[in-house]
């Protein structure tokens, strides 16, 4: 197993400048945890790099990784070092250096969709990505205004579902429209009908929105159906996150 000694490494210079551009387009990305590397491990694929604190490599989840991986990918540093290259207060002696996937968008838009309109909260959206992988959606379009899926926030509150996800960054949403297969559902406060009075389509492509905002009036115009969430009128609105639980899961107990 390589072994990186010091900050002048060029190997941990790369490794550093990756951590600062973390989550931009096309940049190899950082995954912090066991949590997060098992999942990637689970799809059979191997990391760019695979970084272990020397001090640690014994203990077990981290022995149970080791096994797993191609020794060439595998790196040792000091836990100064590999703390410098994480995101997080508290490390857990290893990180992988991925590269993110960006399948194009298929010529035709089916089956269920999650699309997220400006949608700024790392936390939010990683949540979101985690609502929509439990409720059975597996493909994600995201607006240029989106926070980065792929941004070290995001990975930590999505929890590993990046990995089972086909997820669309930098999408002109309304130009995707023309390639759309199923009804284009949007949640809005105005003009809308209460979800639980509205049978869903078995399948939609559902647009959240800017968390101040909401989603855009351009989207609003063409959608086939536009959602409101009935709630106590002492409660201004739901935070998004809430609102794409609820709207998911109600279509998904509509279509049990």
């Amino acid at each position: 197993m390589k072994s990186i000694e010091s900050r002048s490494n060029p190997l941990y210079k790369q490794l550093f400048k990756w951590q600062s551009s973390a989550g931009r387009r096309d940049e190899p990305i950082l995954l912090e945890g066991v949590h997060l590397c098992e999942a990637f491990l689970a799809l059979g694929r191997q990391p760019q790099y695979a970084l272990f604190d020397q001090a640690r490599i014994h203990e077990p989840q981290l022995v149970r990784l080791i096994d797993k991986l191609s020794e060439d990918v595998c790196c040792t540093l000091s836990g100064s070092l590999l703390g410098n290259l994480s995101n997080v207060d508290t490390d857990q002696g290893v990180l992988f250096v991925v590269k993110p996937s960006s399948p194009p968008l298929p010529e035709q838009l089916v089956g269920n969709m999650l699309w997220l309109d400006r949608v700024q909260d790392p936390g939010n959206v990683g949540t979101l990505l985690r609502t929509a992988a439990a409720a059975g959606i597996v493909r994600v379009l995201a607006s240029t205004g989106t926070a980065s899926l792929w941004s070290p926030k995001v990975l930590r509150s999505a929890q590993g579902v990046h990995f089972g996800l086909r997820l669309h960054e930098h999408v002109d949403l309304v130009a995707a429209t023309r390639s759309l297969n199923v009804p284009l559902i949007v949640t809005t406060l105005g003009d809308a009908t209460d979800l639980f009075d509205t049978k869903l389509p078995p399948h939609a492509a559902w647009v959240f929105g800017h968390e101040g905002q909401g989603v855009s009036q351009s989207l609003i115009d063409l959608a086939a159906l536009r959602i409101k969430v009935e709630h106590a009128p002492s409660v201004e609105s739901l935070n998004i996150t809430a609102a794409a639980a609820v709207c998911l899961f109600e279509q998904r107990r509509q279509q049990r």
